[in-house]
C-alpha cells in the first residue's frame, strides 16, 4: 500500500533482491476475482475483490484481533467496511466528523487490481446519536485527481488534500459538504502515486501550515508549475544546494513564504507540532535495516540520510564510520547531522500527533502518539528533556502482532472530545506499493472507558467561546478559534491574557502565540516564564532580525532547551554576540546543542569562529575543539590539521571526517602540510583519503611526495583505494600483481575491477597474447579479470572461447568466467543458437548450474538434458498447509542469502529480512515471492545503465553524488563508483530484476515457513 518501506522478499536463485515480474515461473498462478454483493458505497465498476483467500474471513475480525495494553483505556469500532475502504489518512473536524482519504485506486497497474474510473473518494463519517459509532456516511468528493491521496486537513470550510504531485484546497462555501471550488495550493515536482511524495498538512500554533514530503517529492512548484523559492531565495529542490531528499517545511496558509525547516530524510511520513512550536516526525529507513526513527525537527537541521556534501549513499565507506547500521544509515557521526530522538527499528511508522487533551489518563497527556503499520501497533511516547535535546519512553497501547497482523494503522489523531481515532488500512502487508485487499478498512476510537461521543460546541463570534475553543485538543477546533481571535485582534486581548495565566502551560503557550502578534511585550513576558518550554516558545515567537538584543539575552538562559531554540532562531541572520553566548556555554557531550550552535552560525562561520577563539587556548579546550569540528570557516581546515598533529592516528578519525565538509582548496593546503610531516603510514593513508583528488593531482608538491607514500603502503586494499581515487595509471604493475597473486577473493576482485576501469580489456588481451604463451598465467588472468561482469570483458571472453587457435584449457576457462549476471545471459544467447562449440558445453553447464537466472538454468537443461519438472504455483489452499522451517532455512541459504541478510548472515544487496515475519503475513510473503514486481522497495529499483565505452549492465543506483553514480551490482554488497562522464544513460526498469524461479510446492511452503518465523 502507501506505507513507505515494504520489504519485498525478492527471492532469487543466486543474487538479486531487485525483482522481476516472472510470468514464466508461475504460469498457472490463479488470482481469484470473486463476485460478491455490491457494497453499499462501492460503485459497480469497482467490483468485489479479494487478492488472497485469507481475506475472505477478515470481515469478521476487528476488535478481537487487537490487544489493548491498558485497562484504563477502551477501544471501540467506530466504522468499518462497507462504509469505507483502504483509509490512507484522516482528519477530524470541529463537529467531530471523521474525514477519510480512501485509496481504492492504489497503483492498480503494478498490483494488477481493479480500477474505479470515477476515482478515489474523500469521505465524511458522522456519529449522529453520540453513541461512539458512525451511522452516516457522505462522499465529499470523488475524482481520479485524488487517487491514493496521502493527506487530508480540515480547516473550517477549506479542506487541504495532499495527493502528489498536487496539494489541493477544496472550499465548501455554503456548508453543504460539497466543494464549490477546487484550487491547487502548491505542487511537488514528482511523487505521483508514490508513498514517498507529499504528506498531510498540519496547522501550527503560530498560524502557519506545516507539511513534509519524502525523497520522491524532489521539490516544490507553484500552481503554475514555476519553482518555489524559500524565504532566503533558495530553490526548494533536492539539489544539495543545500537541500536533498525528504524535507519538512512550513508556509502561510495561503501557500506563500515557504521555509524548509529540515531536510535529508528518507520518507518522513507525517509531522506534528506541539503548542510550544516544537516539531516532531517519524522517518522510514531503507527496508529491513531496523533503522526507522523518530525525530525532533530542529529548524535549519540536516538529518543525515545521504552524505551532506556528495549525496553518497550511507553504505559508502567513510572515515569515522558509525559502529552500527542504524547509526550509519543516518550518518550520526558526521558534523552537521542532528541526532535521532529514537531509532524504533523495524516497521513502517505512519500517523503521528501530540496528545494535549485531558480525556485520556495523565500518563498520555503531552505524549507523542505514533502508529506503525509495519509492526501492527500504536504507542505513546513520553518526551523527557535531556540537555538541548530529548529522550523518550515508550508506552505500547495497541498491539495486533499476536492475533491479527492485518491490522495496519495508517493514521491517528485527536477528536474534539479528547478521544483518539485510529485509521486501519487493514491488509496483509505494507509498503513498496503493494496492496493485498481492496474491500476493507476500519476506524477505531480510543477513549477513557467512555463510549459516548459528545462533541463540545462553540460560538466563534464570541471572544469567551473562542478562548475556550483555543483550549481544545483538536487542531480543527483550534484553527477556527485562532482565526476568529486573530480577526478580533485587540478585542480578544484581555481574555487571552487571562488564558496566559492558566495553570496549564500548554494553554499559556497557545495564548502567547496570539498575544505576540498584538504586542511584542508579550514575547518578553513569555520569555520570563518559569516554564522553560514557554521561554523557548517565546524565542520562536520573536521577530528574527540582525543584532537582536533579545536573542543575545535569551542565549544566556539557564535552560539548554531555550538555548537550542536561539540557535535555530538566529539561522541566516547576523547575531554574533548571541552566537558567542551560545558557544561559550557549550559543554562536550550534548550534540543536540552543538548542532544548534552550528545552525546558528550558518553563513557566518568566518566571523563567528574567529571571534569565539580569540584569546582562547583552544588547542587544550575540548569544547572549542568540538565547535571547530562542527565549523565550516575558511580557517577550519588549518585548525583541524593542528588538532590532528597533536594526536595519535587512531584518535584522529573524527577530525579527518570533518575535512570532508570543508572548502576543497583550504582542505588540500592543510592536508598537504600534514602529509609533508607525516611519520606514520596510517596517518598518510588517512590524509590521502581526504584530499580532493581532482584538484590535488595538479599540485607539483603533491606529485613529488606521492611515489614515496605509495611505496610505504603495505596493505593491498589501501593501495587499491588510493589508485582508484586518484586514477593512478602508473601503478599498473603492482595492481596486476595483486590481481594475479592475492589469495583473498575480496582483494583480487576489487583489484580486478579497478584494473579494468583504468585499462579496459588491455591486461586480459596482453595475458593471452604473450609469446611464448604462459598458459597458467593466461588462465589465471581470465579467471580473475573475468570476475568483472561487464560487456567489454564479456566480449573479450567470447572472442577467446570462440577462437580454436587457443588451447582448450584457455577456452574452457573463458567459458567458465562467463558466470555473472550480465555475462551468462550473453552465453545463453550463444548456446541457444548453437554458437558454442560442443566440446565447451560441459563448461557452459557448470555456468548455468550456478547462474543467477534460474530460468536460464531450466532452459539449458531442457535443451541438453535433465529437464526440471514444471512446477505449479501454490494453490489457493496453501494457507492450510505448513512447511518445514528447518528445510526452509536451508533453501534460504541456497537461494536467498547471496542477496539478503538475516541476523547478520548473508549478502547486503537487497533488503534485510531478519524480522520479515513480524511485518508481513503469510500471504504477503507468498505474494512477494511469486509476484515480486508488485512490491519493489524504494531505493532498490533496477536500472539499465549504458556507458560511453559501449558497454551496458543492470544494477541498483544507490545514490548520485556531484560527479559519480554509485551502483550496486547484482549479487554484490560492494558499491562501485562510475564517473558521470562515463555514463551515457541510466534508465529505470519498469519491472524488477528477479529472474524466473520455479520451486516445488513443498519448497515454497518450507521457505514461507522459515520466513514467517523471522520475528
Amino acid at each position: 500500500m502507501y506505507i513507505q518501506n515494504y520489504i519485498c522478499i525478492n527471492f532469487w536463485y543466486k543474487s538479486q533482491f531487485l525483482l522481476k515480474r516472472n510470468n514464466n515461473m508461475l504460469k498457472n498462478l490463479i488470482i481469484s476475482f470473486l463476485c460478491l454483493l455490491t457494497l453499499a458505497c462501492q460503485k459497480s465498476q469497482e467490483g468485489s475483490y479479494d487478492r488472497f483467500p485469507e481475506g475472505k474471513t477478515k470481515e469478521n475480525i476487528t476488535l478481537e484481533g487487537i490487544d489493548l495494553k491498558d485497562n484504563d483505556l477502551q477501544l471501540t469500532l467506530f466504522a468499518s467496511e462497507p462504509d469505507l475502504f483502504n483509509p490512507t489518512n484522516m482528519d477530524i473536524d470541529h463537529r467531530g466528523r471523521i474525514w477519510i482519504c480512501e485509496a481504492y485506486n492504489y497503483r492498480n497497474d503494478v498490483n494488477n487490481v481493479p480500477y474505479n474510473k470515477k476515482g478515489d473518494k474523500i469521505l465524511i463519517l458522522e456519529d449522529t446519536n453520540a453513541d461512539g459509532k458512525s451511522d452516516k456516511t457522505k462522499v465529499f468528493y470523488q475524482g481520479e485527481d485524488i487517487n491514493s491521496a496521502l493527506g487530508i486537513t480540515v480547516l473550517g470550510n477549506k479542506t487541504i488534500v495532499s495527493c502528489s504531485p498536487n496539494v489541493f484546497v477544496f472550499t465548501d462555501e455554503n456548508g453543504d459538504d460539497i466543494p464549490d471550488k477546487k484550487e491547487i495550493l502548491f505542487k511537488t515536482i514528482a511523487g505521483l502515486q508514490s508513498d514517498h511524495g507529499v504528506h498531510s498538512c498540519v496547522f501550527g500554533p503560530d498560524g502557519k501550515l506545516y507539511f513534509n514530503f519524502g525523497n520522491f517529492g524532489e521539490g516544490l512548484l507553484d500552481k503554475n508549475n514555476q519553482p518555489i523559492k524559500d524565504i532566503y531565495g533558495r530553490l526548494i529542490g533536492q539539489t544539495k544546494a543545500p537541500f536533498q531528499d525528504g524535507m519538512a517545511l512550513r508556509c502561510d496558509v495561503e501557500g506563500k513564504n515557504f521555509e524548509v525547516l529540515a531536510w535529508n530524510f528518507r520518507n518522513n511520513y507525517e509531522l506534528c507540532i506541539d503548542s510550544y512550536g516544537r516539531i516532531w516526525q517519524s522517518d522510514n529507513d531503507d527496508d529491513g535495516k531496523k533503522a526507522n526513527r523518530i525525530n525532533y525537527v530542529m529548524p535549519g537541521g540536516n538529518y543525515g540520510y545521504k552524505d551532506e556534501m556528495t549525496g553518497a549513499d550511507w553504505r559508502v565507506n567513510r572515515t569515522n564510520l558509525e559502529d552500527s547500521v542504524f547509526n550509519q544509515h543516518w550518518h550520526q557521526n558526521d558534523p552537521g547531522v542532528i541526532p535521532n530522538l529514537k531509532v524504533t527499528g523495524y516497521g513502517s511508522p505512519t500517523g503521528i500527533f501530540i496528545y494535549e487533551g485531558s480525556l485520556l489518563p495523565e500518563k498520555y497527556r503531552n505524549g507523542l502518539f505514533l502508529a506503525d503499520a509495519g509492526t501492527n501497533d500504536v504507542s505513546s511516547y513520553e518526551r523527557i528533556n535531556d540537555g538541548a535535546g530529548y529522550t523518550i519512553k515508550q508506552n505500547l497501547i495497541l498491539d495486533a502482532t499476536k492475533k491479527d497482523m492485518w491490522f495496519r494503522p495508517s493514521d491517528i489523531c485527536t477528536a474534539p472530545d479528547g478521544s483518539v481515532f485510529v485509521a486501519d488500512w487493514y491488509d496483509s502487508g505494507v509498503g513498496g506499493h503493494f496492496i493485498g485487499d481492496l474491500e476493507k478498512g476500519r476506524i477505531y476510537r480510543l477513549s477513557s472507558n467512555k463510549t459516548d461521543y459528545k462533541i463540545p460546541s462553540y460560538d466563534f463570534k464570541s471572544v469567551y467561546s473562542c478562548v475556550e475553543a483555543l483550549q481544545n485538543p483538536s487542531n480543527s477546533v483550534r484553527y477556527l478559534a485562532y482565526s476568529a481571535l486573530t480577526k478580533m485582534s485587540k478585542n480578544a486581548e484581555s481574555e487571552l491574557v487571562k488564558l496566559s495565566k492558566s495553570t496549564n502551560p500548554v494553554f499559556q503557550a497557545r495564548a502567547y502565540w496570539l498575544l505576540s502578534k498584538l504586542d511584542e511585550k508579550y514575547v518578553l513576558e513569555a520569555s520570563k516564564n518559569t516554564n522553560e518550554q514557554i521561554r523557548a516558545a517565546a524565542v520562536r515567537m520573536a521577530k528574527r532580525e540582525n543584532n537582536s538584543s533579545f536573542f543575545t539575552q535569551m542565549a544566556t538562559d539557564d535552560s539548554f532547551q531555550v538555548k537550542q531554540a536561539v540557535g535555530s532562531a538566529i539561522y541566516k541572520t547576523d547575531n554574533q554576540q548571541s552566537w558567542i553566548n551560545l558557544a561559550n556555554s557549550y559543554k562536550p557531550g550534548d550534540k543536540w546543542f552543538l548542532e544548534s550552535i552550528g545552525i546558528g552560525a550558518d553563513g557566518q562561520w568566518d566571523k563567528y569562529l574567529e571571534a569565539f577563539l580569540k584569546g582562547k587556548n583552544w588547542i587544550n579546550d575540548e569544547s572549542a575543539k568540538d565547535i571547530i569540528w562542527r565549523s565550516r570557516s575558511k580557517k577550519t581546515s588549518a585548525y583541524l590539521a593542528k588538532i590532528i598533529s597533536n594526536l595519535y592516528p587512531k584518535e584522529t578519525y573524527r577530525y579527518f571526517r570533518a575535512f570532508d565538509f570543508q572548502d576543497k582548496n583550504y582542505k588540500n593546503q592543510a592536508l598537504l602540510g600534514l602529509l609533508k610531516n607525516s611519520k606514520s603510514e596510517e596517518l598518510s593513508l588517512l590524509i590521502f583519503k581526504h584530499f580532493d583528488a581532482e584538484t590535488i593531482v595538479k599540485d607539483t608538491e603533491f606529485n613529488s611526495i606521492l611515489p614515496k607514500v605509495l611505496e610505504n603502503i603495505k596493505n593491498d586494499v589501501d593501495f587499491i583505494d588510493i589508485v582508484s581515487k586518484y586514477g593512478l595509471q602508473n601503478q599498473r604493475t603492482r595492481l596486476e600483481k595483486i590481481v594475479l597473486e592475492s589469495t583473498k577473493p575480496e582483494v583480487y576482485e576489487k583489484a580486478a575491477l579497478v584494473l579494468s576501469q583504468l585499462f579496459g580489456v588491455a591486461p586480459l588481451k596482453e595475458a593471452i597474447s604473450q609469446k611464448p604463451l604462459n598458459e597458467d598465467k593466461a588462465i589465471k588472468a581470465i579467471q580473475r579479470l573475468g570476475l568483472v561482469d561487464n560487456e567489454t570483458i564479456s566480449k573479450q571472453l567470447i572472442l577467446i572461447f570462440s577462437n580454436k587457435k587457443f588451447p582448450f584449457k584457455i577456452r574452457e576457462a573463458a567459458i567458465l568466467a562467463m558466470e555473472g549476471y550480465q555475462s551468462d545471459v550473453k552465453l545463453w544467447n550463444l548456446v541457444k543458437i548453437n554458437k558454442v562449440p560442443k566440446e565447451l558445453i560441459p563448461a557452459a553447464k557448470v555456468v548455468f548450474t550456478k547462474t543467477f537466472h534460474s530460468d536460464l538454468k531450466v532452459q539449458f537443461e531442457q535443451k541438453f538434458g535433465k529437464p526440471q519438472e514444471h512446477q505449479l504455483a501454490i494453490k489457493a489452499n496453501f494457507l492450510n498447509k505448513n512447511g518445514d522451517a528447518v528445510k526452509g532455512k536451508e533453501l534460504f541459504g541456497m537461494y536467498c542469502a547471496t542477496c539478503h541478510v538475516v541476523n547478520g548472515n548473508g549478502m547486503d544487496f537487497g533488503p534485510a529480512l531478519s524480522q520479515i515475519g513480524k511485518k508481513l503475513t503469510k500471504e504477503s510473503i507468498y505474494n512477494a515471492i511469486v509476484n515480486p514486481s508488485q512490491g519493489v522497495s524504494f531505493g532498490y529499483e533496477g536500472y539499465n545503465i549504458s556507458l560511453t565505452d559501449g558497454s551496458a549492465f543492470q544494477g541498483i543506483i544507490t545514490s548520485k553524488t556531484n560527479d559519480e553514480y554509485l551502483v550496486k551490482m547484482p549479487g554484490q554488497s560492494q558499491i562501485v563508483a562510475y564517473k558521470k562522464n562515463q555514463v551515457k544513460s541510466a534508465t529505470k526498469m519498469e519491472i524488477s530484476l528477479m529472474p524466473a524461479f520455479p520451486l516445488k510446492e513443498t519448497e515454497y511452503l518450507d521457505l514461507i515457513g522459515y520466513l514467517e518465523g523471522l520475528k
